[in-house]
């Protein structure tokens, strides 16, 4: 029976909310990822056991501007980064940290090369709620899975190190949806974690917004039908505060970065979201970043 778990408050939520989306990915006939871990987590939760967990459950489908087009993002979003990191183990790299992991399952669903780590920070009310429930399931990760409880507003980098990360190995990081969340200056602080504990051959991957959206943007039904639908209001979460540059912030460090809009990603695989009116189009701020440090 679903229960209170620590996953049912502000950011914690949007794990849930994201799992969701991951769900409904997962039994569309064209997924762009699969994810058959993703439905038990809103399953097991109380504040998500009744949201949609297939297309089918929602009213319009794909016209949905929450479970449709919101939620096609996540999945184009989960595709493109699942493959920012199997191209970084393919080419060596053995070592994998999720910041912010949330409900990530990669460390279960990706097929990962032998020898492979995956550290997994969160807080640590939301990886024991994950914990159960993949536990509940006899879920088995496909490699070596190591799990941090902390938070990453503080500091965090000891914790990792003292769990077995090596700073002189090459290091694949992703924070997916969690620098949207951080304050400014927690954010610079876990950027300048990551290039600190990075060695030659390290990448990183990540999510943000770019300047101030409008009003006409802050109204968009997505951000509405979010806090009337699944209790979260992305905007208190997202904050007003001008978001520091993190991508020249790694360039001025040695980082090879690149910056892109989710669209891109639709045109290369044909599906996923597609870019509406600016002024109303509350993903047109979203950008994925993309950042390496050349191999010795």
């Amino acid at each position: 029976m679903a229960g209170n778990t620590g996953v049912e408050e502000g950011v914690g939520r949007t794990a849930l909310m994201v799992a969701a989306a991951r769900a409904i990915e997962t039994h569309r006939h064209d997924a762009l990822a699969r994810d058959v871990y993703a439905e038990h987590f809103v399953r097991a939760a109380r504040a998500s056991a009744a949201w949609p967990v297939r297309l089918q459950q929602v009213p319009d489908g794909d016209a949905d501007p929450f479970w449709g087009r919101f939620a096609r993002y996540f999945g184009l979003r989960t595709r493109v980064l699942d493959d920012f990191l199997l191209r970084q183990v393919r080419a060596g790299t053995r070592q994998v940290v999720l910041l912010g992991a949330g409900l990530d399952t990669r460390a279960y669903r990706l097929g990962w090369p032998p020898g492979c780590t995956i550290f997994e920070i969160d807080q640590e009310d939301v990886l024991a709620f994950k914990n159960r429930v993949l536990d509940e399931l006899r879920a088995v990760p496909k490699a070596e899975r190591i799990t941090i409880g902390g938070d990453l507003r503080l500091e965090w980098a000891r914790e990792l190190t003292d769990a077995g990360f090596d700073p002189a190995a090459p290091t694949a990081w992703l924070a997916e949806g969690l620098l949207l969340y951080l304050p400014h200056a927690a954010e610079r602080a876990l950027i300048e974690a990551v290039d600190r504990l990075s060695a030659a051959g390290s990448a990183l991957a990540y999510e943000v917004k770019i300047g101030t959206e409008s009003a006409a943007v802050r109204a968009s039904p997505i951000y509405s039908a979010a806090r009337r639908r699944i209790g979260i209001d992305l905007l208190v979460l997202f904050g007003e505060e001008p978001r520091p540059d993190s991508a020249a912030d790694l360039a001025a460090q040695g980082w090879s970065t690149s910056v892109h809009t989710a669209f891109e990603f639709t045109r290369r695989h044909g599906r996923g979201p597609h870019p509406e009116p600016e002024r109303h189009d509350a993903l047109a701020a979203n950008r994925w970043v993309f950042a390496s440090l050349p191999w010795p």
